[in-house]
């Protein structure tokens, strides 16, 4: 559970963005305050889902599920409303007891430093601890995380005894069993024991997609080093992979139509669409160009639905920038005829006027402590900003290589490429009841 659910911004409202930010800032929190400075390194997407989970099926207003957390250097310095309580603390738990298996899994195949035997004793006493933390938090809120630790220790058993040509689904179960009672937990929290069946289910069937997309991932690379893979010890092709993975996302969505949520939007992007974006990623994305590429209109029926004319996005005229907007035409002045001078940043307040020289660089010494400063705040990271040196608009590292970077040509437009295909990623509404690209959005 570590990298499956990968969302990026182009794909979310800005609704859902700052949500999604919530929940992740909330489970990071969460891990510092009951585990320690060093469990935030235990932070990963896929476990804030637990979170996103019960505050979408609690009853009580969202302000109760919220806080604001002091300055941060990953959020460049500033504040942000985040995610607390119980969901933050399952969340938590639950990332810290997967932390802890997944390190002790490294130091038992000796992989990379964990090889070296000084690193292998620190990182078995570090697993230790966290078992004994993440036991005893989720003890408050009436989880155990026992089921957790013995589904890693059955994977273990399975791994060695499985018999060549035995049945991937049988080196899975483990993992299905503990992302199973993960996801069930969330309904006891939230006060809604109905859906303790249903979110097991597809607790249950994410369980398995993670693992089959983690081995097909590092298959040629556990080929390369001779690492155990369940796809090859199995003898599972990919296309037999594939399959599993896309009829896994397809269990996920019918399950969740059976749970009664409160907010129904994030709980729908994350594991309806993210889980197929996720298997486009690992297995390839040819159905879905296919897609974007089909001639058609309306805003699912290709790309020319941005241009509104049929069109393919790189044929369309420029965007315009409004009057007033920084590198916009004046007050009276033609827009058509309106030139955006290249050192002007898109949707920004800083850079010169319309027209304006570009901003003057900066010497190596005064660019070098102005990189210092950036990089210590993490603003090279995760913010848009100016670069050191030149002053020119930058945007952060982790937009940059989102995602959208990998958009199939097909698609056009990067933006484009990531919304042609998913009707409800951007309506932020509660009643998606799905099946139209394959999940049936009718809002």
């Amino acid at each position: 559970m570590f990298g499956i659910i990968r969302p990026c911004r182009h794909r979310l409202s800005e609704q859902l963005q700052a949500s999604w930010m919530a929940h992740l800032c909330g489970l990071c929190l969460a891990l510092r305050d009951d585990h320690g400075q060093l469990a935030r390194t235990a932070t990963n997407y896929d476990g804030l889902i637990i979170s996103v989970l019960v505050e979408a099926q609690a009853a009580r207003e969202d302000s109760s599920w919220r806080r604001t957390a002091g300055p941060c250097p990953l959020r460049g310095m500033r504040t942000a409303s985040v995610a607390k309580g119980e969901g933050a603390r399952l969340a938590a738990a639950v990332s810290l007891a997967l932390a802890s298996v997944k390190i002790r899994d490294h130091v038992e195949d000796r992989d990379g430093v964990f090889a070296r035997r000084p690193v292998a004793v620190g990182a078995r006493a570090v697993t230790r601890r966290w078992d004994r933390q993440s036991a005893g938090s989720a003890a408050t809120i009436g989880f155990d995380t026992a089921v957790l630790l013995d589904a890693a220790s059955r994977q273990s058993e399975l791994e060695r005894s499985l018999a060549p040509g035995g049945s991937v689904l049988l080196v899975t179960e483990p993992t299905e069993t503990a992302t199973s009672a993960a996801f069930a937990h969330t309904a006891v929290i939230a006060g809604r024991p109905g859906n303790a069946a249903p979110l097991a289910e597809a607790g249950r069937l994410f369980g398995r997609l993670a693992h089959l997309l983690d081995a097909a991932e590092d298959q040629a690379a556990d080929a390369a080093s001779g690492a155990w893979n369940p796809l090859t010890a199995t003898g599972t092709d990919r296309a037999e992979a594939e399959r599993l993975c896309r009829d896994a996302v397809h269990g996920i969505r019918l399950a969740l139509r059976e749970v009664e949520l409160t907010d129904r939007s994030l709980v729908h992007v994350l594991l309806g669409h993210e889980t197929a974006s996720a298997v486009d990623r690992v297995f390839g994305r040819a159905g879905h160009a296919a897609g974007c590429r089909t001639a058609g209109t309306g805003a699912t029926a290709g790309t020319g639905a941005a241009t509104g004319t049929g069109e393919h996005p790189q044929d369309a005229p420029p965007r315009q920038v409004p009057p007033g907007h920084p590198g916009g035409p004046h007050p009276g002045q033609d827009p058509h005829q309106a030139p955006v001078p290249p050192w002007v940043p898109q949707g920004h307040g800083f850079g010169p006027p319309p027209g304006g020289k570009p901003p003057h660089p900066r010497n190596l010494l005064a660019g070098c402590a102005m990189w210092a400063l950036m990089a210590c705040t993490c603003q090279l990271l995760c913010c848009d900003h100016q670069d050191p040196f030149s002053r020119e608009p930058r945007k952060g590292f982790c937009e940059r290589n989102d995602c959208c970077d990998n958009c199939d040509p097909g698609c056009g437009d990067c933006c484009d490429c990531c919304k042609c295909c998913d009707c409800c990623s951007n309506c932020g509404c509660d009643n998606c009841g799905c099946d139209g690209c394959d999940c049936g959005c009718d809002c």
